[in-house]
């Protein structure tokens, strides 16, 4: 592929992923219903003058303090002025302000984060240094100076409130461009011959684009909040109508006329919460879309030849708990992407024990993230086709997808104490996943994990429940952990070192526990290990990797007895003699294997 080729693939897919996060932030209740809101906002503040009934600074001294009537529909004020006359003349006053401040920000904040991420160098540690002591400013003191020195000039002071929300802009762009600047799309545009300045408009401003407009609508709130603040300090015209003046005069009269501070304080915190609720709910898509690259569609792959199913008992995929057909997995660098995980073909049988054993670094915890989708967000997996439970999951896209992995696989982690949220309690990490994907009543929910606690030998589980991680062992962290990974009732389970962590008493009754679990429920179990003597122990058959490839597989008890392949001979030497390491195995058996299937 050119890097022509690699330039116009990366516009037509960013211009994909912008249209498909507006489609979905107008799709989404937090999306559409506070934009609507906003709208509205926004046409009574341009269409003030035909609105409102009068002048908003027109005084009849005999509508002061008047009550809401067909005159003076919101009341009238200290001086007689029409209240909502000066409400929909704020609303425009307000936007104002706050549209003053965000642009300053973005103009000032935006080119220079992005330029002193781009280039770095000195300028990056000058504007950095610029940004750490704008925040380290009191902003309020400089406020009232330049409010004094511009004699209360609305505009002016709003500059200076978005002067102040500079370092939040910086920051955001500084830190977006650091993190694609090293990509291969950007180093194909270097070569290429493109200029920095079309470099950053065509690929860089498309990273930072996102982030930047959910920083946009929490400021135009922050904006907002400051500009009544300063008028409600009595900082700027009061002859100008605007939301903190009538806050200011409603306070002032709070005892004895509320309504007058009412209708204001709606109006603003109804505008900020919509912007609030607009920067939460671009946020929330933002982060969906971009944790990890998009699983391909079978459609989307690229062809490429099958490895033979090494490793493979060749279960019908529709019958199989697990099934993997050529399987890739790649991951970005600085100097493009690496393979590690090279066509791996495997599968399951319902009921079936099977263990994946090899070095660090031989592709058996790829593989597992892969079909789990936790890869980081620099991998990338490709397959063509990947079945579990009979359907393929490959082809499922979004919440399917999730659902579908969420009832059909279990998955135990290892450093059990490494992944249990330590903010909240062992009831809550159990309970709110069975809500969640198994659509149980909390009290259902409930139940059940106090049934999983029971049965994975924990005796107390009214006390688990109420327990924070740190208030529990290592050995009953692990139970908990499988507990939540039976509690759906999977067809498969991964345990991916599930003894790691752990001393060798407690190892073994885990062993122990994992077998019982497994006859009982009758679910497929995946076990995920260095140590051979985990595999002989509770393993039905055993599939070896080296270097992202299977090396060799099949029955434990034949596998043992006749290993095929020199590498599998060395490795369960190494496993039983604990004498040879990583470098004596290459020497041993050399940086190529032969790959080798074990007939039963």
């Amino acid at each position: 592929m050119t890097t022509t080729d690699i330039r116009v693939a990366f516009d037509r897919a960013a211009q994909k992923r912008r249209s498909g996060l507006f489609r979905r932030f107008l799709r989404h209740p937090g999306g559409w219903i506070p934009l609507a809101i906003f709208a509205a906002v926004v046409l009574v503040g341009v269409l003030a003058p035909l609105l409102a009934p009068m002048d908003p600074n027109f005084v009849d001294l005999a509508a002061a303090k008047a009550a809401p009537g067909p005159e003076h529909l919101l009341g009238g004020d200290s001086t007689g002025r029409d209240i909502l006359s000066r409400l929909i003349y704020g609303t425009r006053t307000t936007l104002w302000g706050a549209l003053i401040t965000v642009v300053t920000a973005l103009v000032l904040g935006v080119p220079t984060g992005v330029a002193a991420g781009y280039f770095g160098g000195f300028f990056d540690r000058v504007a950095t240094w610029i940004s750490d002591a704008l925040q380290s400013i009191p902003g309020m003191i400089i406020l009232l100076v330049v409010a004094a020195g511009s004699r209360n000039n609305f505009e002016v002071l709003m500059a200076t409130v978005g002067v102040f929300m500079v370092p939040g802009y910086f920051r955001i762009s500084r830190s977006q461009t650091l993190a694609v600047r090293g990509e291969p799309y950007i180093d194909a545009a270097r070569v290429s011959g493109l200029s920095d300045a079309r470099i950053i408009f065509r690929h860089v401003i498309k990273a930072v684009y996102p982030p930047v407009i959910i920083q946009t609508a929490l400021t135009a709130g922050i904006a907002m909040g400051m500009q009544a603040g300063l008028q409600f300090l009595g900082i700027g015209d009061s002859n100008v109508p605007s939301w903190g003046a009538m806050m200011l005069e409603g306070f002032r009269l709070m005892l004895t006329y509320p309504l007058m501070l009412l209708w204001p304080s709606a109006a603003l915190g109804l505008t900020i919460a919509v912007l609030a609720i607009m920067g939460s709910t671009l946020a929330e898509l933002v982060q969906v879309r971009t944790p990890r690259a998009s699983r391909r569609k079978a459609d989307a792959v690229a062809a490429a030849p099958s490895t033979p199913a090494t490793g493979s008992a060749q279960h019908e995929a529709a019958h199989a708990a697990l099934r993997i057909d050529n399987l890739r997995v790649a991951h970005a660098t600085p100097n493009g992407e690496t393979e590690v995980v090279h066509g791996v073909t495997l599968d399951i049988a319902p009921g079936e024990v099977v263990g994946i054993v090899g070095e660090s670094g031989s592709g058996k915890s790829q593989t597992v993230f892969s079909v789990l989708d936790l890869l980081p967000s620099t991998g990338r997996a490709t397959a063509d086709a990947i079945w579990v439970g009979g359907k393929d999951v490959s082809r499922a896209t979004g919440k399917q997808r999730h659902a579908l992995l969420g009832r059909e696989i279990g998955y135990v982690p290892q450093e059990p104490m490494s992944n249990l949220d330590p903010s909240y309690t062992i009831g809550h990490q159990l309970i709110e996943p069975l809500r969640r994907t198994h659509g149980l009543s909390r009290a259902e929910a409930k139940e059940r994990a106090r049934a999983m606690l029971v049965r994975v030998g924990l005796t107390d589980p009214a006390r688990v429940l109420r327990s924070y991680p740190h208030q529990i062992s290592g050995g009953m962290a692990q139970r908990v952990l499988i507990a939540g990974a039976i509690a759906g009732k999977p067809s498969l389970l991964v345990a991916d070192e599930p003894t790691t962590a752990l001393d060798v008493t407690v190892q073994a009754e885990v062993l122990e526990l994992l077998r019982e679990l497994q006859a009982e429920y009758g679910m497929a179990l995946l076990i995920v290990t260095h140590n051979f003597g985990v595999v002989a122990d509770i393993c039905d058959r055993v599939i070896v990797m080296r270097d992202g490839e299977i090396v060799e597989a099949g029955p434990v008890d034949d596998l043992f007895a006749t290993p095929a392949a020199d590498y599998t001979r060395a490795l369960i030497s190494a496993s039983l003699d604990d004498v040879a390491g990583r470098a004596e195995l290459d020497r041993a058996v050399g940086p190529a294997v032969q790959t080798t299937e074990v007939t039963a």
